[in-house]
């Protein structure tokens, strides 16, 4: 056979095919009356647009009775618009966003799935506003990205949407109404940011802490600081000006909730303290303007989400004391630190030992180490914090360290830092400020802190060694309290409300005082800044040191003090400063250093002082831990929850898929991977 009559035959064999299938295809009748109603059609030649009742439960509440088939979409009958992933989503967005952009978004999308009909002069769709669309993108976007859901494709704004000079319908018209009489219908006392108080699961914690730092991206990101025992994200949240890095100056505080998994309550006000510092700030509060623009607020609201999970199955009637309060290996985080203070007491007497900055023991990295503690240690060493607060419950008291009692057999021995004053005066800040911590007539929970006013010494309570606040202490430069919020553990939800009430202007003054002291830039006479340099105070045995651009920071009471400043191979430079007893902020010293000859390092002084700065930065020297800290603290991470299912994806990866994706697989409708972003 030549080419000729190869092409010959091929003609005839696809034509003899296609007519087969034309002579074989079933036609499709509808039944009378079906065709009206959008059930079925009688071809793509035959059809033609034609309008009936909306009959889509959840887009009954639109402000028109008659929609059109086929829709914007195409779909063709209530039946393939109801069978869709689109109508789907419909029906559990208020879900899956927690409430916000409700009902938004669902009137917006039943506009493109069931759009107005106009009968004359021929049946045709209204498509809706485009304005409408951009709008409702504009403010409910970040609540999509919060739960890592890209934006529905069928909203769209350019592609199923309509300008006013094309001629086009508001479908939220008539909510805004309403929402307009109720607003003035509002007493002006009632509060402008609006929270749910609720408690949260993980999944929902991470969605709230995602969407919150979508909805103020310019002051706001979420990172992770690594896993839990069992995988779950420890994920935190920032709030400052320029959030992702550090600033000149601009002091770093941190709040940490949850660390017992069963204490609840710190949990739930992290993430309601979130929420408020975002919606005030955006309402023009100047108050958290101030705050934020001038300091750095790093909130883990919890550190234990593996103990969460076991207390909140038990629920608060019945969740006791113990259970949820370990972490998935059993262990106590606030137990699991390294014991830096039973060094200093062995080493307090020799002459120039070093009370901070206290390295790790190489024994430490031996025993049990939570993924958890080594993710906090790698987080409060990589970060130049200031102060901190760990929030707690079992008690209404503020304790500070030390934690651990300076005398091996003595439970309850007051046992000071060598910053007893400024400590107390952290503790007082928060329980002065809190509703009824300081208050003699406060129903307590079995401890009695009435002569100190709801402040003690942690050791003075009960000693415990290994805990998260002397670490703190004696490993950086922060100053941490340990905040215990109440009798109860694990409270009622209607107990929420009026805990962020007793707590909120505690929780706000306690990061406002990070403003006090004094503060500087140490640099050398080219006017680099020195990394590492210490800052002592005459009469206080703890130093603090220089960040990375050479800033500082040192919490200090009232009054006149020597300050010096001090690096290796620079001269010292001592400063006397008086502090004024209601200084608003914090005061400005700053030090020039001129580099001199390192002097030779004495026999003693080598042993007890240099072996200790040589080993400060060993940290995890065996590398057994590596694990734990997949992503560096600040790098993002998505979070994910044990038995999320992923597919494959480049490269034979499998890709993780939210958490959100089992409520479109399960439903078996096609699967709707346009809400998946970076795809």
């Amino acid at each position: 056979m030549d080419a000729t009559e190869y092409k010959t035959f091929l003609t005839v064999f696809t034509l003899f095919n296609v007519l087969s299938i034309c002579w074989c295809a079933p036609q499709q009748f509808c039944e009378p009356g079906e065709d009206a109603s959008g059930r079925c059609n009688n071809g793509p030649d035959e059809e033609k647009p034609v309008c009936s009742e909306i009959n889509l439960g959840y887009c009954n509440d639109l402000d028109y009775s008659r929609t059109i088939f086929p829709n914007i979409l195409g779909q063709r009958s209530r039946h393939e618009v109801e069978s869709g992933a689109e109508y789907l989503l419909l029906s559990v967005i208020h879900g899956l966003l927690n409430g916000e952009c409700s009902p938004d978004i669902r009137l917006l999308g039943c506009s493109v799935l069931a759009p107005r009909c106009q009968d004359l002069p021929n049946p045709a769709p209204v498509k809706s506003c485009r304005s409408t669309c951009e709008a409702v993108r504009k403010g409910c976007g970040h609540a999509f990205e919060g739960i890592d859901m890209a934006w529905p494709y069928f909203l769209d704004c350019d592609r199923f949407f309509a300008s006013e000079q094309e001629g086009c319908h508001d479908p939220l018209a008539p909510l805004r109404a309403r929402q307009e009489v109720a607003f003035s219908n509002l007493s002006p006392d009632e509060p402008s940011t609006i929270i749910q108080f609720t408690y949260h699961s993980n999944a929902q914690m991470y969605s709230v802490l995602k969407r919150t730092a979508a909805k103020c991206s310019h002051i706001s990101r979420t990172y992770s600081i690594g896993r839990s025992t069992e995988g779950k994200d420890l994920l935190a949240i920032e709030f400052t000006d320029n959030p992702g890095g550090h600033e000149l100056l601009e002091p770093e505080i941190k709040l940490v909730g949850n660390m017992h998994g069963n204490e609840v309550l710190g949990r739930q006000l992290l993430l309601y303290l979130a929420q408020y510092l975002c919606s005030e700030y955006l309402l023009g509060n100047q108050r958290i303007q101030t705050l934020v623009n001038t300091t750095r607020i790093h909130i883990l609201a919890s550190m234990n989400p593996d103990g969460y999970e076991l207390a909140a199955a038990e629920g608060h009637e019945l969740n006791g004391w113990t259970v949820g309060r370990t972490n998935a290996q059993n262990l106590d985080l606030n137990r699991n630190f390294p014991d830096l203070t039973s060094i200093l007491y062995r080493n307090r007497r020799i002459k120039r030992f070093r009370t901070d900055h206290i390295p790790i023991p190489d024994s430490y990295w031996f025993g049990k180490v939570a993924s958890e503690t080594y993710a906090v240690m790698k987080w409060i060493r990589s970060v130049p914090f200031v102060q901190s607060a760990s929030l707690h419950g079992g008690e209404l008291v503020i304790s500070y360290p030390f934690d651990f009692s300076r005398h091996l057999y003595e439970e309850r021995m007051f046992s000071p830092t060598p910053d007893e004053q400024a400590f107390k005066q952290l503790a007082r800040t928060y329980a002065d400020s809190h509703a009824s911590m300081a208050d003699n007539n406060t129903e307590r929970c079995g401890a009695s802190f009435i002569r100190s006013g709801g402040i003690i010494n942690g050791a003075l309570w009960y000693s415990f060694p290994g805990g998260m606040s002397d670490f703190n202490y004696l490993h950086t430069n922060c100053l941490e309290i340990t905040v215990e919020l109440g009798c109860d553990k694990f409270p009622s939800e209607e107990e929420l409300y009026p805990e962020w009430l007793r707590n909120k202007e505690a929780l706000l003054s306690f990061m406002e005082s990070v403003h006090r002291g004094i503060k500087g830039v140490v640099k050398d006479e080219e006017g680099y800044g020195i990394k590492g340099a210490s800052i002592s105070v005459r009469g206080i045995r703890k130093d603090v040191t220089t960040a990375e651009d050479g800033d500082y920071w040192r919490l200090m009471n009232s009054g006149t003090h020597i300050i010096t400043a001090s690096a290796k191979g620079y001269s010292k430079v001592s400063k006397r400063i008086y502090l004024p007893a209601h200084l608003e902020k914090a005061g400005r010293v700053d030090f020039l250093l001129k580099k001199v000859p390192v002097q030779p390092v004495r026999p003693d002084y080598h042993l007890f002082l240099s072996s200790s700065l040589d080993t400060y930065e060993r940290f995890d020297p065996y590398n057994q831990f590596q694990s734990y800290g997949r992503s560096e603290p600040g790098e993002p991470r998505e979070p994910r929850e044990p038995g999320m299912g992923g597919e494959p994806g480049m490269g034979g990866e499998w890709q993780e898929k939210p958490w959100w994706w089992n409520y479109f697989t399960q439903a078996g409708v096609s699967a709707p991977t346009w809400l998946l972003r970076n795809i």
